[in-house]
């Protein structure tokens, strides 16, 4: 748990303070490092092309997810349907095309990440923002409620988070709402401890010490200058946390908790799962979700991982 917490601080702190001391523009000089970075081209263009596919491919699909070709796939004789003109992936084991189901099936994986991601960083963010301005401005009784909140923030993150969205969608029962919450949850103490870290380097900052001295209340000082200049790690953090979250919930639509209408909205962790049980007559139908999980994630995480190291003045070389 230390040393999860240690990367946390530490994205928070070099990133924080290279805004505060940098005269030009971090994003702008990070953005002409990163259209250099081949990671963050790469990257970008996996992240282009789901992202294409999960906005058109309900419209593309050449069927519907849930259409049937009957007495072509006789599972008890273990005899599949595998790549043909028809069906360029086959079929399933219910006779469904594994291509339109693909297809159709991004646009849910994509809204898996997103909303889980976002449903982590609003609710991190309001508990770091105000744990960060508790510690900064918030003289002794502030700096208590501050130990006390990231007390708990630690308990969280202690947990693995596989085990803790396990244990959060096992509570609210099955639906893709629940998966979505489950993986939000897990995300919320790392956002949490990431904002509240750059802010208190930001607390520290010459313009925020002048601003106290003008007067200036300390909410204002807090909403208007420390909030705006730490969301940097923030940022970089979220790209990365979709990337885990789709890993995520596939892991949690494995184990049977994700969504259970799978017929007319496919998703690639549930594919992958109804897959596991012809994985010796058919293994191309665990291929195929298992390959989309894979290289979508990898996207998110090489762009994710480019926008830290041009963030990052250590890492950059």
């Amino acid at each position: 748990m230390s040393t999860k917490t240690d990367k946390i601080d530490r994205l928070a702190e070099l990133t924080a303070q290279q805004e505060s001391s940098s005269g030009a523009s971090l994003w702008k000089e990070a953005l002409k490092r990163l259209r250099a970075s081949k990671m963050a081209l790469v990257g970008a263009g996996i992240i282009a092309v789901f992202l294409v596919l999960a906005i058109v491919g309900p419209w593309v699909a050449p069927y519907a997810p849930g259409q049937q070709w009957r007495g072509e796939v006789f599972v008890n004789r273990a005899e599949f349907v595998g790549a043909r003109a028809e069906n360029w992936f086959g079929l399933d084991h219910l006779g469904r095309d594994i291509f339109s189901r693909m297809l159709v099936g991004a646009r849910q994986t994509l809204l898996l990440g997103v909303i889980s991601t976002l449903i982590g960083l609003s609710v991190g963010a309001v508990i770091g923002s105000f744990s960060g301005a508790c510690a900064t401005l918030g003289g002794r009784a502030g700096q208590r409620v501050d130990s006390f909140i990231m007390r708990c923030i630690d308990i969280m993150l202690a947990l693995p988070s596989l085990l803790l969205a396990v244990s959060v969608a096992a509570v609210l029962g099955q639906s893709i709402t629940t998966v979505m919450i489950a993986i939000g949850v897990v995300q919320i103490p790392v956002f949490a401890r990431l904002l509240r870290g750059a802010m208190l380097v930001q607390g520290g900052s010459d313009y925020v010490l002048a601003a106290h001295s003008l007067g200036i209340r300390k909410r204002r000082i807090v909403l208007t200058q420390i909030m705006p200049n730490s969301l940097s790690p923030v940022i970089v953090q979220a790209t990365l946390s979709l990337a885990t979250a789709i890993i995520e919930a596939a892991a949690l639509s494995f184990l049977g908790l994700g969504n259970p209408d799978s017929a007319k909205n496919p998703e690639w962790g549930v594919m992958l799962t109804q897959a596991q049980n012809y994985a010796d007559s058919a293994p191309m139908m665990a291929v195929y979700p298992a390959l989309a999980i894979i290289i979508t994630a990898l996207g998110f995480t090489l762009l994710g991982e480019a926008m830290r190291e041009a963030l990052d003045p250590k890492l950059r070389g």
